[in-house]
């Protein structure tokens, strides 16, 4: 049977939230399944042997794939690559760029193909097609030929409905589907952190709060430290990690100075993967407290998962996609990101009550293992991916 291709802009050992779940299809969808399309990277190869479906790199860096060089020599190479192996379908991993290779696969020889969606990047295209009617065209163009979009949550599926409507796709809404993502339970698992850990990271003394994110405004991280100010009275013992790297890593160390909390606070911006589920175990909770923006949001929030899996309590923001990522009253609590008093009472609720603490995190931990996982993804995508290429063959559209 023929099998599925992946074009990915973003792939391991590239990081971010795109990147890993890309990598994960890579490795999760049934031996030689698959095919990965992408570009360079450093020590690409490395991680590429340790999958069981092919990899196919171009012969530039994955960064040059947007440039219009880029673009023509993925599309070649992409079309090349279907004419050999007739796959039956073609996955593309964002709308832009990897939607124009498989746009122009589709006309040269027939591939269908999907797009994943992640939310952002819908709140982009719906800022520049206001403001470019090329933009406006090519989006219309990329959209209304794709098989299948799939939406990471309720929410960025809705913004996609919106937004085709806004482009004047008809009949668009049932070509719409919606995929949770997930995560690795066997990798993210509750259990004790090393001393030796605790004494690398300075974590061996108080209780921590924890968020994982890449240090931009819309991540809500200052609301943390607003937060941990607040209830530095009360919990003499509390403090907060925060993993990730960015634009504003200064200017939230320097809140943290003006807040009285620089000296309860850790900013780690070079973490190693095989750390990271010491680093959620070390943790009382975990906050995701990301706002909504006009360009940003957060489409659904894999670190929320990682955190679940790790047994922890998770206290996250009610915007974007988060609701799909956290069940409310079950695994976490959702709060408004912009009212800091109901942030401090939600932390505080978990902080007082460990029976209550205890049960969000046994119950975040089965939700990974029953349903947010990256296996039930992968097989989601992948029967999604047959039934339209088989709907192709039927119909011969």
């Amino acid at each position: 049977m023929p099998g599925q291709l992946l074009l990915a802009y973003d792939f391991p050992p590239m990081g971010g939230g795109i990147s890993r779940w890309m990598g994960e299809l890579a490795k999760r969808f049934p031996p030689g399944s698959l095919i990965v399309s992408t570009g360079q990277a450093e020590k690409g190869r490395d991680a590429d042997l340790t999958l069981p479906n092919r990899v196919d790199r171009l012969p530039i860096p994955s960064r040059r794939l947007r440039t219009v060089q880029g673009t023509v020599l993925w599309s070649r190479r992409v079309a090349a690559i279907a004419r050999s192996v007739r796959p039956e379908f073609i996955w593309c991993g964002n709308l832009k760029p990897a939607g124009y290779p498989a746009h122009w696969t589709r006309r040269q020889v027939g591939t269908p193909y999907g797009v994943l969606l992640h939310g952002g990047d819908l709140l982009i295209l719906r800022h520049q097609i206001k403001r470019s009617l090329l933009k406006r065209r090519t989006a219309r163009l990329l959209l209304i030929s794709a098989s299948v979009l799939v939406a990471n949550s309720q929410w960025t599926a809705e913004l996609c409905r919106t937004l085709l409507e806004q482009i004047g796709i008809p009949f668009a809404r049932e070509r719409v589907r919606v995929v949770a993502l997930g995560t690795d339970p066997a990798f993210f698992r509750p259990g004790p952190a090393s001393d030796e850990l605790r004494n690398q990271y300075g974590l061996n003394q108080g209780r921590w709060l924890l968020t994982v994110a890449r240090l931009t405004h819309h991540k809500g991280i200052d609301t943390g430290l607003h937060l941990l100010a607040r209830l530095g009275t009360r919990y003499a013992d509390l403090g907060y990690v925060v993993v990730g790297k960015g634009e504003e890593l200064e200017q939230l160390k320097q809140l943290a100075d003006r807040l009285g909390v620089a000296d309860r606070v850790r900013f780690f911006t070079e973490v190693p993967d095989r750390d990271l589920p010491a680093i959620y175990s070390s943790a009382v909770a975990y906050l995701g407290l990301s706002r909504a923006m006009e360009q940003r949001a957060e489409g659904f929030g894999i670190a929320l998962l990682e955190a679940a899996a790790c047994g922890l309590p998770v206290i996250a923001a009610r915007t974007g996609g988060i609701p799909d990522a956290v069940r409310e009253g079950e695994t976490g609590v959702l709060v408004d990101p912009g009212d800091l008093g109901q942030v401090e009472a939600a932390v505080s609720r978990v902080l007082d009550d460990p029976a209550l603490a205890s049960r969000l995190g046994q119950a975040g931990r089965r939700a990974v293992e029953t349903f947010y996982n990256w296996d039930r993804v992968a097989a989601d995508l992948e029967q999604i991916g047959r039934e339209a290429g088989t709907r192709k063959l039927l119909t011969g559209r």
